[in-house]
């Protein structure tokens, strides 16, 4: 078996195409060279187009694809590719079936180069590994996302969970759509407001989905999310993600704890002494909560309150998750603390979404749960510039897509 056969069976080369010639180039003193695979094809073949006919060649052209490395040389394909005259007159270039149109890369190439950021690899070190510039690895990323977007079926979602997050800290928003029952991300929009509501809507219906379906959608209390899916999801139930209902509330807490630090340097890195869970306090930090909750009555009752309102999201049933609703609002309000009052002003009007959250049992964790990707995603990357890159990267690591490039184990 000569070294033209060996190749031909290592790139799956059928006919019509062959190993015309192989060339390594290596200088003197170099330990990297390039080798060079030219395929041809046999004179007077007949090529199939798109629309089932069938036409020799009347010309071609010269094309060069970048191909995993032969060992540490680096490796390029090269081909004559023939362009054939179709119904229409119009000239056509046949497609090869060792790379797809348009790319300058081997299917293989690209399907290593996805396999290398799906291992959580960063694009400079994939650019580096690769030996490509980090444009041309986002050139590859983008295109096989974009494609694979485009196919994902949505047509089956029921329950929508909506988030926000940002390219740089503070900077750029997107909104994120979840399909909650799937737990994976189905949309992501630029924009935190109305417009962005509506984006999400029109997308999923080009994508097959019967809007109306929509039965429930957790989202945060942004009046522009509430407006977004008031118009534009009618007939869908609002829930108030709990997370962010219970971030009001230490917020709170930690509004309290602020007015009581001024002049009181007993308070002084005790920050967490109260927003952090009592289970997970040190001993010498519960005795300190006791002993300031003591110190600092108004704090002391501010922290009771938070420590109730969690007692909420345990509860099953809605009549009494309802009636414990009302009661601690109450006692929230008796207590006469400015930041509280605040609270339950916000909760009295957003009352049907956080009761929803017992009614329809419709977890938060999911929505946590991708954020968190995205967020370390972020950490990993130090920010994204280009908005387009963002989306398709949340696309990739919690949209569980369907790609169609070659797949083989790392």
């Amino acid at each position: 078996m000569n070294s033209e056969e060996i190749f031909r069976l290592a790139l799956n080369i059928q006919s019509p195409w062959y190993i015309k010639e192989i060339r390594l180039e290596k200088h003197e003193g170099e330990f990297i060279g390039k080798m060079e695979i030219h395929i041809d094809f046999k004179k007077g073949e007949k090529f199939t187009l798109p629309d089932g006919s069938q036409c020799t060649a009347y010309d071609t052209e010269t094309r060069r694809w970048q191909h995993l490395n032969f060992f540490q040389h680096e490796c390029f394909i090269i081909a004559r590719v023939p362009r054939v005259a179709g119904e229409d007159g119009k000239p056509r270039t046949i497609s090869v079936p060792w790379a797809r149109s348009g790319s300058g890369f081997t299917l293989l190439f690209e399907a290593y180069t996805m396999l290398l950021i799906e291992h959580e690899m960063p694009m400079n070190k994939v650019a580096k590994t690769i030996r490509i510039t980090a444009p041309r690895v986002w050139r590859i990323f983008n295109h096989w996302i974009n494609l694979a977007v485009q196919k994902d079926d949505v047509s089956q979602v029921k329950q929508l969970g909506i988030d926000e997050t940002s390219a740089k800290k503070g900077h750029d928003y997107v909104t994120v759509g979840i399909d909650l029952e799937r737990r994976r991300v189905i949309h992501v929009g630029k924009g935190k407001d109305v417009e962005s509501i509506k984006l999400m809507k029109e997308t999923l219906k080009q994508k097959g989905l019967d809007t109306e379906q929509i039965e429930d959608v957790c989202m945060d209390m942004s009046p522009a999310f509430i407006s977004g899916v008031l118009t534009h999801f009618p007939k869908a139930k609002i829930t108030f993600d709990h997370f962010h209902v219970k971030k009001e509330v230490n917020k709170a807490l930690d509004d309290v704890r602020i007015m009581e630090r001024k002049g009181n340097d007993l308070l002084k890195n005790h920050k967490y002494t109260f927003l952090k869970s009592y289970e997970k306090l040190t001993d010498a930090r519960k005795q300190d909560l006791e002993f300031l909750s003591l110190m600092y009555p108004t704090l002391g009752e501010a922290y009771r309150l938070t420590v109730m309102f969690d007692e909420f999201w345990e509860m099953k049933d809605v009549e009494e998750a309802e009636s414990y609703l009302a009661f601690w609002c109450d006692l929230a309000e008796e207590a006469c603390i400015q930041p509280f009052k605040k609270v339950v002003n916000t909760i009295k009007a957003h009352w049907s979404g956080i009761m929803n959250y017992i009614k329809t049992n419709i977890t938060t964790g999911v929505i946590e749960g991708i954020n968190n990707k995205i967020q370390l995603a972020k950490r990993r990357a130090r920010g994204y510039r280009n908005m387009d890159n963002f989306i398709n990267m949340i696309f990739f690591i919690a949209g569980k897509l369907e790609f169609d490039y070659p797949h083989y184990p790392l």
